[in-house]
């Protein structure tokens, strides 16, 4: 099992920064991880993610702005966020695939099988 804990969500005005964090605990084996984000009343929509073999891989929506990195030793994800718009404006949330798959895409929902509860990201214009 893995756990997932996520912070640093908060309220911005558009052009702004968040730094978002997700600590890890449980079996840290994982490689693949991401962050994905959810609209109340829409799909559960992927942001950035890294793994040692494939490296980073970002959504359009994120690419040229969002910097996704992690810290093994300190198992921490990180999710730096800039130039924020208000469409940016989610529920963000933290995942990691099952050690050994299965594996259906670096960005594909379905290849993450642990998630965290999610912090809350606001940006007003």
């Amino acid at each position: 099992q893995v756990q997932l804990l996520e912070s640093g969500g908060g309220s911005v005005e558009s052009g702004g920064s968040l730094k978002l964090n997700c600590t890890v605990s449980g079996n840290t084996a994982t490689d693949l991880m991401g962050w994905f984000r959810q609209v109340s009343g829409k799909e559960r929509e992927a942001v950035a993610s890294i793994a040692s073999r494939t490296g980073v891989a970002y959504a359009d929506s994120a690419s040229g702005r969002f910097i996704i990195s992690r810290d093994k030793k300190t198992k921490t994800l990180y999710l730096q966020m800039n130039n924020l718009k208000p469409e940016d404006s989610a529920m963000y949330y933290c995942a990691a695939a099952a050690p050994g798959g299965p594996y259906f895409g670096v960005l594909a929902r379905a290849s993450f099988a642990y998630w965290g509860r999610g912090t809350q990201v606001s940006v007003s214009s």
